[in-house]
């Protein structure tokens, strides 16, 4: 692979919230927050640091018009910078997986995650639903915290996994601003609890319409061990203080 260009990626003049879901279906279920790891040290790509779905896919059928995510502006200023750029690599199709994978682990959650080609180093926290039925997010002045949705499966496990994490906040970058710049080929691995390390080979980005998020197609499980990282980006709405879009990195095990 060619070597990729490192700086310094210049910081947004504005910054956004990750996200603030939408209300899922089956509102009250309540959430089981707990920080598996604590925060450490991220690097991004330019300088910067970086259950089985199926059994709970019902739940996450999207209330109203199927919106995933609702971002509120920290400010009224327009915003702009690298965040709302999406690169030439990213899709508004979802990638093919077009190599074999490694047999499947048993369950464990997950403690961290690293992405060596944006130098990212990252603890996991465990994510629930909130008293209203939401998706939880990580805390938002933690930049370098990324989360593990709990009714996903635990990555390695045969089915589809799912972490999130913030692209930025008012006070700058967060620990996955850079995953649209992933490529077919790049590595993820998570290290678990039960002391492996899940390897998972990037097959493409995705950039998603969160007004026609398409619910079951990322959410839903796989037939083998996939992982998806699931953050904000794309067109900033003024009006509405919102960026409009998700972006999401497909992967599937490797080792």
């Amino acid at each position: 692979m060619a070597a990729r260009r490192r700086g310094r990626r210049k910081k947004p003049s504005e910054s956004l919230l990750l996200s603030q879901p939408a209300q899922l279906a089956q509102p009250g279920l309540l959430a089981q927050p707990g920080l598996l790891a604590q925060p450490g040290q991220r690097r991004g790509r330019r300088g910067w640091s970086g259950a089985r779905a199926a059994a709970a896919l019902a739940g996450l059928a999207l209330a109203g018009a199927g919106v995933f995510t609702v971002l509120r502006a920290v400010s009224d200023r327009p915003l702009t910078g690298a965040a709302t750029t999406v690169p030439a690599t990213v899709r508004t199709a979802p990638p093919r997986m077009t190599a074999g994978t490694a047999a499947a682990l048993g369950a464990s959650a997950p403690l961290r995650i690293v992405i060596p080609a944006l130098r990212v180093d990252a603890p996991v926290m465990r994510l629930g639903r909130a008293a209203d039925g939401s998706v939880q997010v990580p805390p938002l002045a933690d930049h370098d915290l990324t989360g593990w949705y709990d009714r996903s499966v635990t990555p390695g496990q045969d089915g589809t996994s799912v972490i999130l994490g913030h692209v930025d906040s008012a006070t700058g970058i967060s620990v996955f601003y850079a995953i649209k710049d992933l490529t077919r080929g790049e590595l993820i691995r998570v290290t678990r609890m039960d002391g492996q390390t899940a390897v998972f080979s990037v097959d493409g980005v995705q950039e998603v319409a969160k007004a026609t998020f398409p619910t079951a197609g990322i959410y839903g499980n796989t037939r083998y061990p996939g992982l998806r990282l699931i953050t904000c980006g794309g067109p900033f709405d003024s009006a509405t203080r919102q960026y409009l879009d998700n972006i999401v990195v497909y992967s599937h095990l490797v080792s």
